[in-house]
């Protein structure tokens, strides 16, 4: 007949009773239980007076099994196991391992962000990390399981998926386009905002040209964020160069305009990138991978007319009458 549940020994007297034999060594069993030699003798003794026989013999180096030890150690080391398995599988459960993505601060918050709402929908009980950072991570080492890297293709990791090219043009909020007359009036009459940016393809002055620079410059206004730049382009401050498929939506929707120059559009030598930390990742990163080369998918570079100067001037009237975004 089984042991009432009321009179049954300690689960932690059979841990310890278990550790030290797995370990045949006290000391040892000390050491994974996070307690002293002397805390774990005292529980082997009180699991010895609960059973009432002697379950170890000391040795002259660690202890030996007694024939009772023995039989309860072959049981009682197969239920601890068993407990230690599925307690893992529950705090699995109950905490799931978040896919973490990380992307440069400018392309996080206008071009993942602004999606995330789709990937929900998708999958609801997805646990989601987006870490936006403009220093390049050690994926595996920062425990990053998808990486978004603007580079040339020469310099793209192994097995990185291209995600979509980049083109640079000039935008402005539509108000600002809609009382010009030509594009250059409008270059020569508003501020540039400037990312502070190494890369000439994002730089006003490489862009225009030392020239048309020193003849548009009104002022300029700088940033060391790129969604900066934008953010004070919504609300009416300036011209931005236009990284056109980070701001694809914007354009679509009417809340910026393409500002039609010479020189415009400029394909840039970078492009955007997937990279995996791990060649075999787990499938919950594996569907947050292909949710996002979808979503590269229907990118594409906005159409000239949307946008520029002469489409803006037709909607004069609205532009003017709702002024610019306030973000």
């Amino acid at each position: 007949m089984p042991e009432p549940l009321a009179t049954l020994f300690s689960l932690e007297f059979l841990k310890a009773f278990v550790a030290v034999g797995r370990r045949m060594s006290i000391t040892l069993a000390a050491e994974d239980l996070c307690l002293t030699q002397s805390a774990v003798s005292r529980q082997i003794q009180s699991l010895e007076d609960q059973v009432g026989v002697k379950l170890f013999v000391r040795k002259q180096r660690g202890v030996g099994f007694t024939a009772e030890g023995e039989r309860l150690f072959r049981t009682a080391d197969q239920a601890i196991l068993q407990l230690q398995e599925i307690a893992a599988e529950v705090r699995r459960g109950d905490a799931p391992h978040a896919v973490t993505v990380t992307a440069s601060i400018g392309v996080a918050g206008l071009w993942l962000l602004p999606r995330l709402g789709r990937l929900q929908q998708l999958y609801p009980r997805l646990d989601v990390r987006l870490s936006a950072s403009n220093h390049l991570n050690d994926l595996r080492a920062d425990g990053v399981d998808l990486a978004i890297r603007y580079c040339k293709d020469t310099a793209a990791p192994p097995r990185a998926i291209r995600l979509f090219e980049e083109t640079i043009m000039p935008v402005a909020h539509p108000s600002i386009l809609a009382v010009a007359q030509r594009a250059e009036d409008v270059v020569s009459s508003h501020p540039l905002l400037e990312f502070e940016d190494s890369r000439p393809w994002l730089q006003w002055r490489r862009w225009l040209g030392d020239a048309a620079w020193k003849k548009a410059r009104r002022g300029v206004i700088r940033f060391n964020q790129y969604d900066q730049v934008i953010q004070a382009a919504l609300a009416g401050q300036g011209l931005a160069l236009g990284r056109l498929e980070l701001i694809q939506p914007l354009i679509e929707s009417r809340q910026l305009a393409l500002l039609q120059l010479p020189t415009s559009p400029v394909t840039s030598p970078n492009s955007y990138w997937l990279v995996q930390a791990h060649e075999q990742p787990r499938e919950e990163v594996l569907r947050v991978a292909q949710w996002i080369q979808a979503e590269a998918h229907g990118v594409r570079r906005p159409a000239r007319d949307p946008g520029s100067a002469g489409a803006v001037a037709r909607e004069r009237d609205e532009a003017l009458e709702h002024g610019p975004a306030r973000r």
